[in-house]
């Protein structure tokens, strides 16, 4: 043995380190023998096993209970505006403060997480979770397979600290609010459709129109400003040297611009992929795809009130999708079993779970940012994996790791009603059912795949 002393030694440490946990990793890996993924899932035993987490952004992290989670993201969009998958996507949970913002943040990660209390202002840092997809397809086809385990699609959602009337001016937590929506990819805006005299209205009263008109012109106002400023530093530009990528910006944004005027949000104007990517530093608020979520009163979950009515009609006119929450019921169920939660919400009038509620809530947004799953599945575990519409096989597997995007011969695939309907993999086989797919097919909802790869 080398005897090493001081800082050496010390670095030989921690090489020798690094290289045990390279062995390790790469030993967590198991091929079948025609260089390829097995469908048993075996290969995918090199995520990390990790606890549901929330965190806020200044890095004070609060582990819960633990599961098996992949977190997928967004890297930039190409210039087809075909989107891959690198960076964290996050959905923000905007509304006024005391709509029941925190309560329902706080029952997506089932603990008390946010601080949820009764006066404005009370959640100032935003509050980041991972929370699982709910997908009925992932228990079907672990069943199917007799898999071990079920590894399910991840999202991160962050709560952020309610907005108010003049916030695009400063008041409020204004720009830090602004600031913190416009790092998100997507809004799920809470509306307050319940009278309760215990829960103060900033406001003074409950009326969902108005507190929807309240955030949304808030952050039509500040899109104008940055819009405007934006056009002023073009134009100066273009004053002195017309670039092509500058005169695409200006028409865009001039588009945007003649929106904003007349109150609409950025999302309504007619522009193409390309313009939009001409754009997406600029991380405009009303650009954003947004989803209402209903606050009502347990009695009204199944049906909805008065209030929700007239939140659809709104949210009509921007062609949004409005999903009933109920925050005090989801509370009350975090801690509940699977089987207590169903009788709960069956109490309640609601035969299926994932129709309403955060289940309804956590799919609709997952839809709402052109994410799409697909499975792979064995006895070792079945696992759905995240990928953006339009994604194609190569990159589909280089969401399970690069090498497999990187070595990548074909997709064996399966659809997920011909798995179903077959009964298993090797039925699905001697039905015809399974093909063999290339580079340039796009990977559906739902596909079973076996990637075949070489490096």
């Amino acid at each position: 043995m080398l005897a090493l002393q001081g800082s050496r030694r010390h670095h030989a440490l921690v090489i020798l380190s690094l290289l045990l946990m390279s062995i390790q990793q790469a030993s967590a890996f198991s091929l079948s023998p025609a260089i390829g993924l097995s469908r048993s899932g075996s290969a995918l035993s090199f995520a990390p096993s990790l606890h549901p987490i929330c965190y806020n952004r200044n890095g004070h992290a609060q582990p819960s209970a633990p599961f098996n989670v992949h977190v997928p993201s967004l890297r930039t969009a190409d210039r087809q505006g075909v989107l891959s998958l690198s960076a964290k996507l996050q959905t923000g949970i905007v509304g006024l403060p005391n709509v029941g913002k925190s309560t329902l943040f706080n029952a997506l990660l089932n603990k008390i997480t946010a601080e949820a209390a009764n006066f404005p202002f009370c959640t100032i840092e935003p509050n980041v979770g991972i929370v699982p997809v709910p997908d009925p397809r992932l228990e079907v086809l672990a069943k199917i397979s007799e898999s071990v385990k079920t590894v399910p699609a991840t999202m991160e959602f962050v709560d952020i600290a309610g907005i108010v009337k003049g916030a695009s001016e400063g008041a409020g937590l204004g720009n830090k609010f602004l600031a913190n929506i416009r790092e998100c990819d997507a809004i799920v805006h809470v509306v307050r459709c319940f009278e309760d005299d215990n829960v103060i209205h900033v406001d003074g009263s409950v009326d969902p129109v108005r507190d929807m008109e309240v955030i949304n012109l808030e952050l039509i106002l500040a899109d104008l400003v940055q819009v405007e400023k934006r056009l002023e530093r073009l134009e100066r530009d273009m004053k002195r040297v017309k670039k092509p990528e500058d005169v695409l910006e200006h028409g865009c944004l001039s588009k945007i611009k003649a929106q904003l005027d007349e109150g609409k949000a950025a999302r309504t104007a007619k522009i193409n992929d390309e313009e939009k990517l001409s754009i997406k530093s600029l991380g405009l608020l009303t650009l954003k795809p947004v989803i209402y979520a209903a606050n009502v009163p347990d009695s009204d979950l199944s049906t909805g009130n008065t209030m929700v009515e007239k939140v659809k009609e709104q949210a009509g006119k921007e062609g949004a999708k409005v999903v009933l929450v109920s925050a005090q019921v989801e509370s009350e169920m975090a801690e509940l079993s699977a089987e207590e939660k169903a009788e709960f919400l069956q109490a309640l009038g609601i035969e299926d779970p994932n129709a309403t509620g955060l289940n309804a809530l956590v799919r609709a947004a997952y839809e709402l940012l052109g994410l799409r799953t697909y499975f792979t599945t064995g006895p070792t575990e079945t696992r759905a994996w995240t990928i953006t519409a339009g994604t194609k096989a190569p990159q589909a597997a280089g969401v399970i790791h690069q090498d497999f995007e990187r070595g990548f011969i074909r997709a064996e695939t399966i659809s997920y009603n011909d798995l179903v309907s077959s009964g298993s993999e090797k039925a699905a086989r001697e039905n015809g059912l399974a093909r063999l797919e290339g580079k340039e097919y796009v990977v559906q909802d739902g596909d079973s795949i076996l990637f075949r790869f070489n490096v």
